[in-house]
């Protein structure tokens, strides 16, 4: 008897476990996933070339074609050679935005990298890439420490 008690116990709470995992979060259904509604002017920016150890910016533009208002949730860099800054108030229906990306410009060469918008709206994906002009041997001020290394 015990062990029939014990059993059907057990289904009634898997069962109650079950249910309560499908239920969804009234302001989850609420937020409609239209990327679209996030419309960039451009997407990707192309610095070209860049002395090194020159940050190098540029700001993203975008408008809200939809019917709610956007916001900005998080704006994540691939990388910390980038600093995005944005609009932190909700985007109004017609409305712009902004976001700026700030390149460090610290390694010579080819760089690309992605900038991950993620709104209510959706995520979007912004590009910067370029490449950095190595700085000239004389231009980094000689080492002249107290402290040598031979």
């Amino acid at each position: 008897m015990k062990k029939v008690l014990l059993s059907l116990s057990l289904l009634a709470l898997t069962a109650s476990v079950s249910f309560a995992q499908d239920k969804k979060d009234p302001a989850q259904e609420a937020t409609v996933q239209n990327p679209d509604a996030l419309k960039f002017t451009d997407e990707m920016h192309d610095f070209g070339t860049i002395p090194q150890n020159v940050p190098a910016e540029t700001e993203f533009t975008f408008k809200n074609t939809g019917k709610e208002p956007i916001i900005l949730q998080r704006v994540q860099p691939s990388c910390g050679c980038t600093s995005p800054t944005w609009s932190k108030d909700p985007i109004l229906p017609g409305k712009t935005g902004t976001i700026k990306a700030t390149y460090n410009a610290a390694a010579p060469g080819n760089f690309q990298k992605s900038i991950t918008v993620f709104a209510n709206v959706g995520t979007k994906v912004l590009t910067i890439k370029g490449n950095v002009e190595k700085a000239p041997e004389g231009s980094v001020p000689e080492n002249n420490s107290v402290i040598k290394t031979h």
